[in-house]
């Protein structure tokens, strides 16, 4: 039970570190810089801008600077130009931490845990002290009038202050430009009059322009009528000349036109006639052709059916006799194999019989033999019977003339004659090529007699 109890705890701390572990993982988002301190292994803080990083607890400790811009108004006043004459100059700054590598260092050290109105002020006192430098060494007139250069002079002076701290100049912009002593104003007025006099001189000047334009136009009118009617008159003879030239070319073309449209039409006509003829032929053949194919089909087509219909029905009652004669010989062969098969069995049965008869009979195949014919004897007297079952002998008429030699009478004779009549089973068992056991019988032995010359 404490053993569980253990590995419970143990889970339990495992699952803690690991969500403190997670915890301790900052992200950065994209509108702040992390700043991670303590324990960096090198330089006072770590900046990141974009992804993450894990801060070690006890050891490092983390904070965000922001990246919005900061917008501040320097309304310098006072400002000595290099003229010794004092100027007012609104501006209005727009000013964020930068994402440089130095910068942002520059920024951890010295904006980290101010708020956005205390870096409004640390970065006003900066702008106004350049502001001042720069306006120290431009006239009124480049302020006034060269306002680029002026721009780019307080960009460059300001920029390098103010990335000291950590910051960027973003834009500046500059209203109107006042000074005590009404120089730019009188600037603005002689520019004034200025142009007002270079208007009048160059509306004049148009004036005088276009008084001779006018009488110019007014000759240059008449001249170009003159030519013009000049010119007119000399293209209408020439139009009519070119009408007459022409209408004679038309006239020429015409008739040539008409020539060549009789020859053509003849042409045509010819080429037509022609056209038809071999039309008229390719009818002809193609008629020719059509009765030839008629032919082919009403006659030669129907021949080249009925013969493969012939050759289809040969082949099937061919096929048909060949299956027929194929079945007749596996049924002739199924049964011969059958009745192989069955006769194979009663042979074997016989042969296991007479086996084991002989062993019966103490594997002496006389005696066997004689149990079989014991076995098969009463049969043999059932055929011999049968034999003369039939005859009736109440009517059986013997003619005989009584003289017998043995002294038997005609119907003695007569049942003699017919039992000899019957196969004795001695003549039996010779035809079976067997010899007949001793305990039924022997037959005689004939004694061969050898005939002596003279006898």
């Amino acid at each position: 039970m404490s053993i569980a109890f253990l590995g419970l705890i143990m889970i339990v701390v495992g699952f803690a570190t690991i969500a403190a572990v997670i915890r301790r993982y900052r992200r950065c988002p994209s509108d702040k810089i992390l700043v991670v301190y303590g324990k960096t292994g090198g330089g006072s803080a770590k900046c990141i801008h974009g992804g993450g990083k894990f801060v070690w607890p006890i050891i490092q400790d983390y904070a965000y600077l922001n990246l919005t811009p900061i917008s501040i108004d320097a309304n310098l006043t006072n400002a000595l130009s290099r003229q010794n004459i004092r100027v007012d100059v609104p501006c209005r700054f727009t000013v964020g931490i930068s994402t440089e590598p130095d910068s942002m260092n520059n920024a951890a050290e010295r904006l980290l845990g101010l708020s956005s109105s205390e870096i409004q002020e640390l970065a006003r006192d900066i702008l106004f002290g350049q502001l001042r430098l720069v306006i120290a060494t431009m006239s009124i007139e480049e302020i006034n009038s060269d306002r680029d250069k002026f721009l780019e002079n307080i960009s460059k002076n300001v920029e390098v202050e103010l990335k000291k701290i950590g910051l960027r100049l973003i834009n500046v912009n500059v209203t109107d430009i006042k000074d005590e002593s009404g120089y730019i104003e009188a600037l603005g007025k002689e520019a004034a009059a200025k142009a007002i006099n270079e208007a009048k001189v160059s509306v004049a000047e148009q004036d005088k322009y276009g008084e001779i334009g006018k009488a110019e136009a007014v000759r240059d009118t008449r001249i170009k009528t003159s030519e013009a009617n000049a010119i007119a008159v000399k293209g209408e003879n020439n139009a009519q000349i070119d009408i007459a030239n022409s209408n004679a070319h038309r006239r020429e073309k015409e008739a040539e036109a008409n020539r060549l449209a009789i020859a053509a039409e003849k042409v045509q006509q010819a080429k037509a006639l022609q056209e038809a003829y071999a039309a008229e032929k390719e009818a002809e053949l193609a008629r020719a052709e059509r009765e030839r194919s008629t032919q082919q089909a009403n006659i030669i087509v129907p021949e080249e059916i009925e013969k493969q219909r012939r050759i289809i029905e040969a082949e099937a009652e061919a096929e048909k006799a060949r299956v027929k004669a194929k079945g007749e010989a596996d049924a002739i062969y199924a049964k011969m194999e059958a009745e192989a098969k069955g006769l194979y069995e009663i042979l074997t049965k016989q042969a296991a019989g007479y086996d084991k008869m002989v062993q019966a009979a103490g594997g002496d195949a006389n005696k066997a033999y004689m149990l079989l014919l014991l076995e098969k004897l009463p049969e043999l007297v059932k055929t011999q019977v049968e034999a003369v079952k039939g005859v009736n002998i109440d009517h059986v008429t013997v003619w005989d003339s009584g003289n017998n030699a043995d002294g038997k009478g005609s119907t003695a004779n007569f049942v003699s004659g017919l039992m000899k009549s019957v196969p004795p089973l001695s003549d039996l068992f010779d035809l079976a090529g067997m010899n007949l056991p001793e305990y039924l019988g022997k037959k005689a032995e004939v004694q061969d007699v050898t005939p002596v010359d003279g006898d």
